[in-house]
């Protein structure tokens, strides 16, 4: 329910339980743990939602209306959602993806059968389907034309504020379950409700935006994308510790991680996370407000805590971002591997052979030859600079990766044919052949106007979920 202003607290926790989709599981355990400890509000955010992620949910959901959700919601819930709602720590998380209805009947099921009845709040008006046309976004569409002539999409959203997170929460809700809201929303939305912050106290909502900045990817700002051995050492990195954020009622921010755990907590990790996917540091928009970071301190102010303020903000943009995301025909992927005495030269040489059939087979597909282990980041390897690359001297084993995107399926069948004809059709000692084909999807960048969306809250029956079933 939402607070009277005598009985605001002046501090806030927010732990971080993920910072995508493909994060540990086991990670939330110890912040659960440490927020357990300590009176007052304390939240738990789920950030699981990248772009390509939504639109295999929009997918999902166009094969089963039950579906829909992240995919990785049940393996981050189930290692905490007991010890959450026993202890009072609510839990916000992007996980409801294309469908946030059914990821909240999904976590009622799951609190069910641990003999709870939680509150959970869904949070729609992401989807901007039967909103905007395609030539609609197309026109939208920033510093590009991939939209230009396409007559069908996948998904698009928009990304939404922390409002309707806060009204969830001012509903009662336990459990907040969103779409595609902009990830600092995550903690933002929790800080309105907690202190009631206006929606134009700029500074103040600068700074619980840059304390959802610093959580949104989990372990990044407690050491985990910040480990270079021997530049940045970082100890214990197995166990590294996910972060927690003490946000006061003025903006003040804390940055610590639970006792025990691993990583490191200081001016450096936290500054390069505060820089992290920050293309203008005076003015880093969002749907909430342009924070300015230019005249942030970051203070260390014990072991593993690290005190930041100074954020600064400015009146939020007139226009959300919004990613459409469209398929893109297939990825055709094969490998096959080379090994012993001129093991260099026979991977070349396969090299050679497949290049030299698909000019007249597939005429016009690109091919990338990649020699894995040897250079195979930065540039086609497994051409004419071969040589060099292995500089004279051949390597025990040669394992080439061959890979080509085009919307002509056939022409990539053809390719994965070709590499494992290499079997018998030769070089000699080809062996290990793994062929692959996927579907693709690419997005493009939207400007849409704030009146295209509907963000709304609301709770989730559950008792009518249970009389369905």
């Amino acid at each position: 329910m939402a607070l009277e202003e005598e009985t605001r607290p002046d501090r806030v926790r927010i732990g971080s339980g993920a910072g995508f989709a493909g994060d540990r599981t086991d990670a939330a355990i110890p912040v659960v743990a440490e927020l357990a400890r300590h009176d007052g509000p304390r939240f738990l955010m789920f950030e699981t939602l990248a772009e390509r992620t939504l639109a295999l949910c929009q997918l999902a959901r166009r094969n089963d209306p039950a579906r829909g959700y992240s995919p990785a919601l049940e393996k981050f819930l189930a290692p905490v959602l007991a010890d959450c709602l026993a202890s009072g720590i609510r839990i916000i998380g992007n996980f409801g993806a294309a469908n946030p209805e059914a990821a909240a009947a999904r976590i009622a099921a799951m609190a069910r059968d641990l003999g709870h009845k939680p509150r959970i709040g869904v949070v729609t008006g992401s989807d901007l389907d039967g909103r905007l046309s395609v030539a609609d976004l197309a026109a939208r569409e920033t510093g590009g034309t991939l939209l230009a002539g396409r007559d069908a999409i996948v998904s698009a959203d928009a990304y939404i504020g922390a409002s309707a997170i806060a009204r969830a929460l001012d509903l009662g809700a336990d459990i907040v379950v969103t779409g595609r809201v902009a990830d600092p929303a995550l903690a933002l939305g929790p800080l309105l409700h907690v202190f009631g912050w206006a929606e134009d106290d700029w500074d103040r909502l600068a700074a619980g935006t840059l304390a959802g900045h610093l959580l949104e990817c989990g372990a990044q700002v407690s050491g985990g994308y910040f480990a270079d051995p021997g530049v940045k050492d970082v100890p214990d990195l197995a166990d590294v510790g996910f972060p927690i954020a003490e946000i006061d009622r003025d903006g003040g921010i804390v940055i610590s991680k639970p006792e025990g755990t691993g990583g490191r907590i200081d001016r450096f990790t936290v500054i390069e996370q505060m820089l992290y996917e920050i293309h203008d540091p005076a003015a880093y928009l969002t749907p909430d407000v342009v924070m300015d970071i230019t005249a942030a301190r970051v203070d260390e102010i014990g072991r593993d805590r690290v005190r930041v303020s100074g954020v600064r903000g400015k009146p939020r943009p007139d226009t959300l971002k919004a990613t459409v995301c469209f398929e893109a025909g297939w990825l055709a992927e094969a490998e096959i591997s080379y090994a012993g005495p001129n093991a260099a030269g026979r991977a070349r040489l396969a090299a050679d052979v497949v290049r030299q059939r698909l000019a007249r087979r597939a005429p016009g597909l690109g091919v990338r030859v990649d020699a894995i282990g040897i250079a195979s980041v930065f540039n086609d390897t497994a051409g004419a600079t071969l040589d060099a690359v292995f500089d004279g001297s051949a390597p025990p084993d040669v394992r080439l990766r061959f890979a080509a995107q085009s919307t002509d399926r056939a022409a990539l069948d053809l390719l994965l044919d070709e590499v494992e004809g290499l079997y018998c059709a030769g070089p000699a000692g080809g062996g290990g052949v793994r062929r692959h084909l996927t579907a693709r999807l690419s997005s493009a960048s939207c400007l849409v106007e704030r009146a295209h969306t509907r963000p709304a809250a609301r709770l989730f029956d559950v008792y009518a979920t249970e009389a369905a079933q």
